[in-house]
């Protein structure tokens, strides 16, 4: 089984939706976590557009890196420019590949177009993650 960490600045939003989908893809194959260089909590629109795609990630935590320094990891996966650049050295192995998805918790406009962004995001990171977890 491969361990998978995916990494974002606060673990909210993009790295908790790629943590559902590369575990929804995964199916038992890939052991996935998710942490941030901070912690935002989960965000709920986040969870409720993963809802939509019948992906639960209701139970998900927002994490601190520091939690699994040492888990030794086969691939950690940033999907932010901070994150990238503020990721610790990680004692391991492990695979590091970086690909930046926008950040929708800082979508504007009214509810409907935050809402929108949200999904725009969520289906970019869900064709990302599949496409991923075919080539682990």
């Amino acid at each position: 089984m491969k361990k998978v960490l995916v990494l974002c600045t606060g673990n909210s939003c993009r790295s908790q939706m790629a943590h559902g989908y590369l575990a929804y893809f995964g199916k038992g194959e890939v052991e996935v976590y998710s942490a941030g260089v901070e912690t935002h909590g989960v965000n709920p629109i986040a969870v409720g557009v993963m809802n939509e795609d019948r992906i639960d990630i209701t139970k998900n935590t927002s994490n601190h890196i520091d939690e699994y320094m040492d888990i030794e990891f086969d691939l950690v996966l940033t999907v932010c420019d901070s994150a990238k650049e503020s990721c610790p050295y990680f004692p391991s192995t492990a695979k590091m590949i970086h690909h930046s998805f926008q950040d929708p918790a800082y979508a504007k406009g009214s509810a409907n177009e935050v809402i929108a962004n949200f999904r725009e995001v969520r289906d970019l990171i869900k064709m990302y993650c599949k496409e991923l977890v075919i080539n682990l």
